[in-house]
């Protein structure tokens, strides 16, 4: 396998010097972290289905005119992007009250909410991703305020499109966590959807049951965390054919 130089190291993704210029190479790990990586473990071929159901809702969503980061996937573990300026913030939108909404708030954990409910946090390990307002995005430089506008619109598409997608095949969309990235082209700046969608950065639930398919098995420790990935990629159609399998990482240049 080629020699790639690492440029980056996260806790589920390495990013690799691309093939050509404007092009990184992310590979998805194993690796789970929980509560900022005050819990940490393995979940078997989490890389691959996160890697495949990443490409199939970044592909469908790019059907609707939502711009991404995402070229194509290269093999099991692997996907083309483009370089771009990743902003400092992670943005939520909550359908359902869920996780820190419900402990801060008190709200009760499946409560339909009055209407999606968007919320900014601070992508700072150290500050354990704070809580932010639009004052501190703007007054802090992290984004202006049309970069947070698009940022919220796309965000609100993502989350129309993905909870009818999703809702056809028996799962309720929860919540999720989306990053965005600025992309330079042509001396223009645009605003690009960017990171993963995958159960790692969305709560789903099956529709029926309320069962958990997302990383808060692991969180929770719920057990069968491998089953839940699986069982969203299975609903998606998506499931590779000879089922997960390891695959070895590329090597690096020191």
């Amino acid at each position: 396998m080629a020699r790639r130089r690492q440029l980056y190291e996260g806790k589920a993704k390495i990013l690799f010097e691309g093939p050509e210029p404007g092009t990184l190479v992310q590979y998805f790990k194993d690796d789970a972290t929980a509560f900022n990586a005050q819990k940490k473990g393995t979940i078997t071929g989490k890389g691959v289905l996160n890697n495949r159901i990443s490409e199939y809702l970044m592909t469908r969503l790019m059907e609707i005119g939502i711009p991404t980061h995402f070229i194509r996937r290269l093999n099991m573990r692997e996907q083309l992007i483009r370089e771009v300026e990743i902003i400092p913030l992670e943005i939520v939108v909550r359908n359902v009250a869920a996780g820190s909404l419900s402990t801060r708030l008190g709200i009760a954990e499946g409560t339909r909410l009055p209407r999606s409910i968007i919320e900014y946090y601070y992508k700072n390990d150290t500050l354990n991703d704070p809580l932010v307002c639009e004052e501190h995005i703007t007054a802090f430089g992290w984004a202006a305020t049309q970069d947070l506008d698009d940022m919220v619109a796309l965000a609100l598409r993502v989350n129309d499109f993905l909870t009818g997608l999703l809702l056809g095949v028996g799962i309720t969309l929860v919540d999720f966590k989306v990053e965005f990235g600025r992309l330079y082209e042509n001396d223009e700046m645009r605003i690009v959807l960017a990171d993963e969608i995958s159960p790692d950065n969305c709560r789903l639930w099956d529709s029926k049951t309320g069962e958990k398919m997302d990383k808060d098995r692991f969180r929770r420790d719920l057990g069968k965390v491998e089953e839940g990935y699986q069982e969203v990629a299975r609903r998606l159609g998506i499931l590779p054919e000879a089922g997960v399998r390891d695959l070895k990482g590329p090597e690096m240049m020191q």
